[in-house]
């Protein structure tokens, strides 16, 4: 039924012979006949009347991480690396790429990067520049259940038959890395640093084909998205990807709808150091949430603790001696004892399952390593989940965190942002390649119907975790456990949750 209304809809919004369709969101709708007349209708434009205004054939809105893979894709792509691209973000970063000093700290903000991605930043070319800087490869991981104790898991990439699990980089170290990638090549861009303010998309009142390629002569602009930006400039572009994040103005103007809500936790992030150099990822289940320790190299790591609203404000203006004595107290004997190497400390009711017992099966609890210094400031960021229920319309599309945002449990959400960006690259090249236009809503679902299920599959997941741990029950606290062992004994089982984390996008059990 909802496939039948939204069918209904689609033919009568779009069959409609209009000569523009303007984007606006709810409230700047009530306001189209005020003086502003910023989503109000424009009068028809004349042909010529405009020869300053710039036409792209991708306009990317958002310069972060996810936006600039998309460029860096699309700069290597045989098929691709000739369009012309606009960037609008008014983050100063794009103009620079010479404020990354190796013999600082590291920024709190990272990212858990997966094998999958990691190939992903090879095939363009990015990863030799990400090298070239502070990055942290881990290939153990152990996950402890929470603070009574009955549970833990370990994890080995060679379980997987796997070189590592991930790798742990700085957010301004991917960011300059693709960016740097770019520049290296002949790509047309256009950086604008400027924010959105409207956008609307000219429909033609007939069906025009749309060459799929940049070329002397663009397509008529009564068939191209008209932007226009904080600094008065003006734009046409075949199609707006919506990069801008969480926030995003373009799915706002667009008129997407979200599904989602707030899980009233924040995470606190910092960067600490260690007196040894720390090889593993940890993660502990408290009761508020999950902290991570996150290795960076050089004996630093990254913290990512997740907590009451309440409690972050008073562990990010604690004293930092006072704050370093709870992430060691949260990593170790705090909250409860450590685990058992068997179920319930006695009787193992997996040892039926020893017969392909996995390498990291055999490694019993390790302390994480005793944090001794604090060496960023803390920050707090609100969680949530939040989904669009439509990821593409005629000459618009979302990718990364507009599309999605996640829980940081599993570091996943910027590896899904960047599936997103190449998966986007590739249909892009596709229709290039038959000569679709590439703002065509048929061609733009391809990638919706490719990426939506892999994100909303690994959303769940991360849902499910969330709201399963976040329950303190002594019977469930048991089955709990009892997963944690069995993730932890039954090898097919294993291999199938460390393939999945890394990217390969199938489900345990379910391959």
């Amino acid at each position: 039924m909802k496939r039948v209304i939204t069918r209904k809809l689609f033919v009568n919004v779009y069959g409609l012979r209009v000569q523009k369709k303007t984007f606006c969101n709810d409230a700047a709708a009530k306001l189209s006949s005020s003086k502003s007349g910023q989503c109000s209708r424009e009068p028809e434009e004349k042909q010529g009347s405009t020869t300053d205004v710039h036409q792209y054939d991708v306009a990317i809105v958002g310069g972060g991480m996810v936006g600039m893979a998309l460029a860096c894709s699309l700069a290597n792509s045989p098929l691709t690396k000739q369009l012309s691209v606009a960037i609008i973000d008014s983050n100063p970063a794009l103009g620079s790429r010479d404020w990354i000093k190796k013999e600082e700290p590291p920024d709190a903000r990272v990212s858990t990067v997966t094998p999958a991605t990691i190939s992903l930043f090879k095939d363009v070319g990015a990863w030799q520049y990400v090298q070239q800087h502070r990055h942290a490869y881990f290939d153990k991981m152990q996950v402890v259940w929470d603070y009574t104790g009955l549970g833990y898991t370990r994890y080995n990439a060679r379980d997987a038959n796997k070189e590592v699990l991930g790798c742990v980089v700085e957010n301004k170290v991917l960011h300059n890395s693709l960016l740097s990638c770019i520049e290296d090549t002949d790509f047309q861009k256009t950086i604008y640093p400027s924010r959105l303010t409207s956008m609307t998309l000219h429909s033609s009142s007939s069906s025009t084909r749309v060459d799929s390629t940049s070329g002397p002569e663009f397509s008529t602009r009564g068939s191209l998205a008209k932007l226009e930006l904080s600094n008065g400039n003006s734009l046409y572009a075949k199609l707006v990807v919506g990069a801008d994040g969480a926030k995003s103005r373009v799915r706002e103007l667009a008129g997407f709808s979200t599904t989602g809500w707030s899980y009233s936790q924040n995470a606190v992030i910092c960067t600490v150091e260690h007196m040894i150099e720390n090889h593993c990822a940890w993660q502990r289940f408290l009761p508020a949430g999950p902290i991570a320790l996150l290795p960076m190299g050089d004996r630093f790591s990254n913290i990512v603790w997740t907590m009451s609203p309440k409690d972050s404000s008073d562990f990010k203006s604690m004293n930092e001696d006072d704050f370093v004595k709870a992430v060691n107290h949260a990593l170790d004997y705090g909250y409860g004892p450590h685990p058992q190497s068997s179920l319930l400390g006695t009787g193992d009711i997996f040892s039926w399952l020893r017969a392909d017992v996995t390498l990291s099966a055999n490694e019993r609890f390790e302390v994480p390593p005793k944090v001794v210094k604090l060496v960023s400031e803390r920050m707090v960021f609100p969680l949530s989940l939040r989904h669009a229920n439509d990821y593409a319309s005629k000459r618009v599309v979302l990718i990364g965190d507009a599309a999605h945002t996640v829980h940081p449990l599993a570091g996943q959400g910027v590896n899904l942002g960047f599936g997103d960006a190449y998966a986007l690259s590739r249909v892009i090249a596709e229709g290039i390649a038959v000569g679709t236009d590439i703002g065509e809503v048929s061609l733009l679902k391809k990638f919706e119907a490719e990426r939506k299920p892999a994100n909303i599959m690994m959303m769940a997941v991360l849902d499910g975790f969330q709201k399963a741990y976040s329950v303190d029950f002594g019977p469930l606290n048991i089955l709990r456990a009892a997963a944690f062992h069995g993730a932890q004994y039954f090898s097919p089982l294993k291999r199938s949750i460390i393939s999945y984390a890394s990217g390969d996008q199938r489900l345990p059990l379910f391959s």
